[in-house]
């Protein structure tokens, strides 16, 4: 990865730091890619490689998706029709399980991971795999039973219930094959944790009423069996807590105030979620670490709300710092995690860099400094195949400014 600060460490391992390092020593630069970026254009590596990146983030399991590649000689849309790993999932492995990851379309057809990663790897820069858990629609759709249960009974079919046995099963042994991929150097895990309400879908029409944090917890919180019996065994009625979810919503529907509170039942509540998703991120990191070579770096995407639903599952600083080797975070949520980081530790900033989607590569280097200031280590650029050319000179640009400003 890009070194953009630091003299070297003296013996002890302590570094002279300049300013918004975070002790970390060092803050390296990567970048999030698909492997269709990639696979089939000879010129990317070279791209990638001169933007002064030197770490790529290469998605090896992916939700459904519907993306551009602007540079691409063979196509400019790619259609991910389903959640899949992009490598020939090990049959061994699978068999007999009863539920099992998805072979990718001709979206990435064969190893498209492996053929990428080669290819970028050709040029210097580290690969690390990118493995998306709980947000699967094909699973929810073809075992409805898998899915997260509103207290209204609506069913979230890109929702995997990470309370679910054989869901949990899928998803830790997921992480340690989708992760450790021939020549990947660490792996960061998304959505590790409980996914919910929030999810972009074709076609959406859910606008109509706004929701806050507080809302969208209670949209989220699940209702299937399993999380019953998790309520129950906190002593927690679930049928009272289903009421109380959709007596707190009330106001929200009928735009007359904020969502209420639960009662007795929201902490029995609150409870058994924050410890299925703690088990889970556990059990996966464990997994991971079982399969992978030593030195092998394991990220999770993060929020330091516990309750949190989504893509940065929701951890307790302290307790994934202590788990897992680090995460990725938005910035606004880097303090948080900073203040728990141990030696040696990654909080990796993430930021948008692709102007259509929200993002602002023109500021970028400013961006960076706040996130170091923030206590960030390390950088992370969404989403280098999906910028466009004038995104990605913008970036070059900052890096180079970047690295100009903290070199000793």
């Amino acid at each position: 990865m890009t070194t953009l600060a630091a003299p070297a460490p003296d013996a002890s391992g302590a570094a002279d730091r300049p300013a918004g390092t975070s002790g970390a020593g060092r803050v390296r630069a990567g970048a999030f890619l698909y492997p269709w970026d990639v696979d089939g254009d000879p010129r990317a590596p070279g791209l990638l490689a001169g933007l002064g990146v030197r770490q790529v983030t290469l998605a090896a399991a992916y939700h459904a998706t519907r993306a551009l590649t602007p540079r691409h000689p063979g196509h400019r849309v790619v259609t991910a029709g389903h959640a899949a790993v992009l490598y020939p999932p090990d049959p061994a492995r699978w068999a007999g399980r009863p539920l099992a990851p998805y072979p990718a379309g001709d979206w990435a057809p064969g190893d498209a991971w492996a053929r990428a990663a080669d290819a970028l790897g050709g040029t210097g820069l580290a690969v690390h795999s990118w493995v998306v858990l709980a947000h699967n629609s094909r699973l929810g759709a073809e075992r409805p039973d898998t899915s997260v249960v509103n207290a209204y009974g609506d069913r979230y079919p890109w929702a995997p219930c990470v309370a679910h046995p054989e869901v949990r099963a899928l998803l830790v042994e997921l992480a340690a094959e989708a992760a450790v991929r021939p020549g990947a150097a660490g792996t960061e895990l998304e959505s590790c944790g409980w996914y919910g309400y929030a999810h972009l879908h074709a076609h959406d029409k859910t606008g109509g009423v706004p929701l806050d944090d507080r809302a969208q917890l209670l949209l989220s919180l699940c209702f299937c069996p399993h999380c019953r019996e998790g309520y129950a065994a906190g002593g927690a009625d679930p049928e009272e807590l289903a009421a109380a979810v959709r007596t707190a919503l009330a106001p929200v529907w009928g735009g007359t105030g904020p969502a209420g509170g639960l009662g007795a039942g929201e902490g029995p509540a609150l409870a058994w979620r924050a410890r299925t998703a703690r088990s889970l991120q556990e059990a996966a990191v464990a997994a991971v670490r079982a399969a992978a070579p030593p030195g092998f770096r394991i990220l999770l995407h993060a929020d330091p709300d516990p309750y949190r639903c989504g893509a940065d599952a929701g951890t307790d600083p302290a307790h994934v710092l202590g788990t897992a080797d680090g995460v990725v975070a938005r910035p606004g949520r880097l303090a948080a995690f900073a203040a728990h980081l141990p030696p040696g530790g990654t909080l990796a900033a993430n930021l948008p860099v692709v102007t259509g989607m929200g993002g602002a590569p023109e500021r970028l280097a400013a961006d960076a400094r706040r996130a170091l200031a923030e206590g960030a280590t390390e950088l992370r650029l969404y989403h280098a195949g999906l910028a466009s050319d004038a995104d990605l000179a913008a970036v070059r640009a900052a890096l180079t400014e970047l690295g100009r400003a903290v070199s000793p």
